[in-house]
This record gives structure tokens, sequence and C-alpha cells, in this order.
């Protein structure tokens, strides 16, 4: 799920949330509705360093991400209701592959990030992100 061309437009559609992993401050558009989820970072060619994109699920569950039409390497932290990181996921481009969260805690957001971004900066599960939007 990890989409419009060029870097992170700031279009209307995409609102955009300042997110904190520790002392690092991300910039991040969230994905809230279904259709903003299923498009995600598809087809996007760049990407500013701290920047990403923050899926938003409606209710705490097993998700599982995507790199269909996704041409930039990208790690994904999934994150549960209390803002803790779960599990991160590395992800390759252009690929099918499913990259899931932890199957026995329910997570209600996905953080996707260049890919080690998490790891270059020693962000790791169990570690928490702050300033998360509320899910609807």
């Amino acid at each position: 799920m990890a989409g419009a061309a060029g870097a992170l437009a700031q279009t209307p559609q995409w609102k955009s949330v300042q997110l904190s992993a520790g002392m690092h401050l991300i910039q991040a558009e969230v994905a809230a509705t279904e259709a903003q989820r299923e498009e995600g970072l598809m087809y996007r060619d760049r990407m500013p360093a701290n920047a990403g994109m923050l899926f938003v699920f409606g209710a705490p569950a097993t998700q599982c991400m995507w790199m269909k039409n996704t041409p930039l390497p990208l790690s994904v932290a999934f994150i549960d209701a209390a803002g803790k990181i779960v599990n991160i996921e590395d992800m390759q481009p252009h690929t099918l592959d499913s990259h899931c969260s932890s199957k026995t805690v329910p997570v209600r957001y996905a953080l996707e990030m260049h890919l080690g971004w998490f790891k270059q900066r020693n962000i790791k599960p169990g570690m928490n992100i702050g300033n998360l939007p509320p899910a609807r």
C-alpha cells in the first residue's frame, strides 16, 4: 500500500501531521480513508528524508502492506493504539509480498518511511511514536 506522482505532494487530498520518534521529527501524510490507504505511496519516485506516510486503520487488527506500483524501498512500522511500535518490516520496490504486523498484537497504525530509516535512528519495537491522530 505504499501513492500520486512525484514527491510527497501536499494536495488537499492528503492531510499532513508531524510525528515524533524519540528526538526525531517526521512529516507524515495521513492515509485515513480506504481509498487513501489503497493508493498510499504508489507511483512516487522521491520523498524527503524525514517524510513518510501514516496509515490510520478504523479498528485495531493485524494489518498487511505491499509494494505494488511503489518505486521507493520502504520500511514500515506497525503501531498499536497506544502509539507503541509492535514490529518493523523492510519492503522492496514493486513487490507483491505481504509485510504484516505481528499476529499477537493488533495495530491501529502503520508508518512507512525510507528503507532503513528506523534502523539508522535506532528506533525499535517497544518505542513510541508521538502525536498520532485519533483513529476514526
